[in-house]
Formats: structure tokens, sequence, C-alpha cells
């Protein structure tokens, strides 16, 4: 049986994500809750670049129409 996208997302829920945003840029955190429109509510976020943290932001909204790609954070 396949999997819808908010069902995934509904899985990694308590779980660190990557998430990848239009413009390049990349931030990793807990992911604590979303919506229909893939709004992201991620708590101890922060911004990555070439794989290391550089800013620590807490707990952050991201908009769904700015989202690219969201992965595990392994």
């Amino acid at each position: 049986m396949s999997q819808r996208p908010l069902d995934i997302l509904n899985k990694a829920l308590g779980s660190s994500v990557l998430v990848g945003l239009k413009g390049g840029r990349e931030f990793r955190g807990k992911l604590s809750g979303f919506d229909v429109h893939v709004n992201l509510v991620l708590e101890e976020a922060e911004e990555l670049q070439s794989g290391e943290a550089t800013k620590r932001y807490g707990t952050m909204v991201i908009r769904g129409d700015s989202v690219v790609f969201i992965s595990p954070a392994g």
C-alpha cells in the first residue's frame, strides 16, 4: 500500500529532519508540527551551511511554499 506525503510527515513527528528551502538554505530540527500546506514547526532548529550548524533558532515556523525537500536528518 502506498503512503501519502502527509502520512509520512506524520510518522516523522518528534524526530529530527533536514529541510531544504528555495534559495538553497537548509535547516535541521525536530519536527513538532505541520499542516496541509506543509507549513512546518521545528524545535531546536539550526541553519546549516556545508553540513555544519551556523546559527541556532530554537522554535521556528517554516512556510510551506518555500520548502523544496524534507528528509530524515541522520
